[in-house]
């Protein structure tokens, strides 16, 4: 079965890439045809204006894809932009994907707001509208279907225009004052290429003529969305594109240093290139149980993030130790600490070792990229040559 999955380059990897998309990639190449894909064009969404930084974080990305298990040998590791059919058939794919599509995926907006933290004006707006709604809605002339599904729709709309009036200044602009988000900020996200990125997923999917993509839950709509946009084509123009089946993969969501998810946006991570004094002095700033003041506190290692470490990187024997000593009060969190940075040093030193081999070869990480994507360009060209028959474009 040929599997396509793609990551935008940020740059270094941490722990969280690892055991979150990297350790199935690995696996997922052994048992099908694999594509992996450097986004980025994707990177621009959100990026466009630190262009200069892409260079280097996709070298660095490379290298840990590399460190970490992808082997160019097995699967096909290439450049999205390189291939610019890419580009040629998210043209087509635009054409034909309804606006509401796009507008109604729930990623969207929720990636939009949380990257402008006005979610939480969203929901308050909402609340405060909810029953003058729901009183609208019983009084209109109109036979009405969908009672919820009108009210949840005209809350939505409601609720969007609401925001953009507060940026355009005709709502009272304290509310700014808690957001710390400007005008330029909110229009900056509010792009073609930012609401049509789940086109040109749906298109690095199809063009490869890839059968399944792994993905987490909360990437399903965007599997779905590919479904709906093969389907819609090849009803319009005649049959080329499967239809993808999402792969859902369960992994353990690491947390990071301050207990949230492992994130370069909170800087709570823990890198494959971080040195191992780096690793050290994070561990031992780990947030733990709050209510766990000093060492003779009896603990709840079920909520401390490094007591989850300690599941992944100790022993199990070692793990059930901690658990009771932590619930006795005998073990201290800096003792825990100390231990657990033992498991994961001895998880992270072979790693660091190969790295450091890797970034060495730079000619080697050019030559993969080229060879992966001219690879991928031949199955591109081929794809398009039937879209462009089908179409009568081109």
């Amino acid at each position: 079965m040929r599997v396509l999955s793609g990551m935008r380059p940020t740059g270094k990897l941490h722990l969280g890439h690892y055991f979150g998309v990297i350790k199935n990639w690995v696996k997922l190449q052994e048992e099908h045809e694999t594509f992996y894909m450097v986004a980025d064009w994707h990177a621009l969404t959100t990026g466009y204006k630190k262009v200069d930084e892409i260079p280097q974080n996709i070298e660095d990305m490379l290298i840990d894809w590399l460190t970490l298990g992808i082997d160019p040998k097995k699967s096909v590791v290439f450049q999205q932009s390189k291939v610019k059919e890419h580009a040629e058939l998210f043209l087509i794919f635009s054409m034909i994907t309804p606006k509401s599509w796009l507008e109604w995926n729930p990623t969207y907006k929720d990636t939009k707001y949380n990257l402008l933290r006005i979610a939480d004006l969203s929901l308050m707006f909402k609340g405060g509208l909810r029953d003058h709604i729901k009183t609208f809605v019983a009084k209109l002339p109109y036979k009405v279907e969908d009672f919820d599904a009108l009210e949840e729709l005209l809350l939505d709309t409601i609720s969007d225009a609401l925001i953009t009036a507060l940026f355009e200044g005709y709502l009272d602009k304290e509310m700014f004052k808690e957001l710390n988000v400007s005008k330029r900020d909110f229009y900056d996200t509010d792009t073609y290429g930012f609401l049509g990125y789940p086109v040109l997923q749906a298109v690095d999917i199809l063009i490869y003529k890839a059968q399944a993509a792994p993905v987490g839950e909360d990437q399903l709509p965007h599997i779905e969305l590919s479904r709906e946009i093969a389907r819609r084509f090849n009803h319009l123009y005649g049959e080329i594109f499967p239809e993808p089946q999402a792969m859902l993969t369960e992994t353990p969501r690491l947390p990071g240093t301050d207990g949230r998810k492992m994130s370069k946006s909170y800087n709570n991570a823990i890198y494959f290139a971080d040195s191992e004094e780096e690793v050290k002095k994070k561990v031992m700033s780990f947030y733990t149980d709050p209510q766990k003041l000093r060492k003779g506190d009896p603990g709840r290692p079920e909520i401390c993030p490094v007591f989850f470490y300690h599941k992944v990187f100790s022993p199990s024997e070692r793990t059930q130790e901690i658990e009771r000593e932590c619930k006795s009060g005998r073990l201290g969190c800096v003792d825990c600490k100390k231990i657990m940075l033992e498991g994961l040093e001895a998880f992270l030193k072979p790693i660091r070792e190969k790295r450091e081999q890797v970034a060495k070869d730079r000619e080697l990480l050019i030559h993969i990229l080229e060879e992966g994507s001219e690879k991928a360009r031949q199955i591109a060209k081929e794809t398009m040559e039937e879209v462009r028959l089908k179409t009568r474009v081109g």
